[in-house]
C-alpha cells in the first residue's frame, strides 16, 4: 500500500526464494569438501592436546551463534581444519537449507577457473556469486595458493565482499601474516568483526606417531 517502503517494488514470492535457496544449497554442497569431513566434529576433537583448549572453546562458541568471522592461525597439524569443519558441520546440522561452502583456497580458485571452459555448464559470474554469498564460507589454508594477479584479485573480492556484508566466514591459515596481502590481513584482524585465534599447539599427527612408537 502507499506509504509502505516496499510499495511499488518487486520481490520474489516466498516459494520462489525457497526454491532458489535450495538450489544454491545443493550446488554449493556438491562443490564443497564438507561431505568428506563429516567426521570432523567438536565431539571428535581432543581439546586436551596442549595449546588447543582456547581454540576449541572459541570455535565452539562461534558455532553456536555463527556471527562474524573466525580466523584460526597456526602451524600445520594443530587442528585448525578440524575445528573449521566442526563449525561448518554444526552450522549445517542446524540449517538444513543453508548454503555451506568449505574449500581449500587453491581448490576454490581452480573451481572458478574451470567455469571459463564453455563445457562446464556454469557461467563464471554465477559461480562467483554463489561462493561469495554462501550462508557460511570456510576458506581453508589461506596463503597456500599460487599467487597470480588474477588469483589475488578474485580472492580479495570474495573476502572484501564478505567483510563489507559481515557474512559468516571461517578462515584457516598456517602462512606468516607478512606473506598474506595487507588488505586481506587487515580484514582478518579487525576485532569489530573477527575473532582471531593463534593456535600454539603441537602437531597432533606427529604426537600420535610418537605415542604409537612409545607403546611398542
Amino acid at each position: 500500500m502507499p506509504g509502505d517502503p516496499k510499495f511499488g517494488k518487486l520481490f520474489p514470492c516466498v516459494c520462489t526464494a525457497e526454491r532458489q535457496q535450495a538450489k544454491l544449497s545443493r550446488e554449493l554442497s556438491s562443490l564443497s569438501q564438507l561431505d568428506s569431513l563429516r567426521h570432523l566434529t567438536f565431539e571428535s576433537f581432543d581439546p586436551s592436546m596442549r595449546g588447543t583448549e582456547s581454540a576449541f572453546r572459541i570455535a565452539r562458541e562461534y558455532a553456536r551463534a555463527t556471527d562474524g568471522w573466525l580466523v584460526l592461525h597456526g602451524a600445520v597439524g594443530v587442528g585448525k581444519t578440524h575445528l573449521a569443519a566442526a563449525v561448518a558441520n554444526a552450522y549445517a546440522a542446524r540449517n538444513a537449507q543453508a548454503a555451506v561452502y568449505f574449500r581449500v583456497v587453491p581448490d576454490l580458485l581452480d573451481q572458478l577457473r574451470a567455469t571459463f571452459d564453455p563445457e562446464n555448464g556454469v557461467a563464471y559470474d554465477e559461480r562467483f556469486q554463489q561462493i561469495r554469498n554462501a550462508n557460511l564460507l570456510v576458506l581453508d589454508d589461506l596463503g597456500t595458493e599460487h599467487t597470480t594477479a588474477w588469483a589475488s584479485e578474485k580472492l580479495f573480492q570474495i573476502i572484501n565482499h564478505r567483510y563489507n556484508e559481515q557474512l559468516p566466514t571461517v578462515i584457516t591459515s598456517n602462512a606468516r601474516l607478512d606473506r598474506i596481502e595487507d588488505r586481506i590481513v587487515s580484514r582478518m584482524l579487525d576485532a569489530r568483526l573477527s575473532r582471531y585465534v593463534f593456535v600454539d599447539a603441537d602437531d597432533y599427527r606427529v604426537r600420535g606417531f610418537t605415542q604409537s612408537q612409545e607403546l611398542r
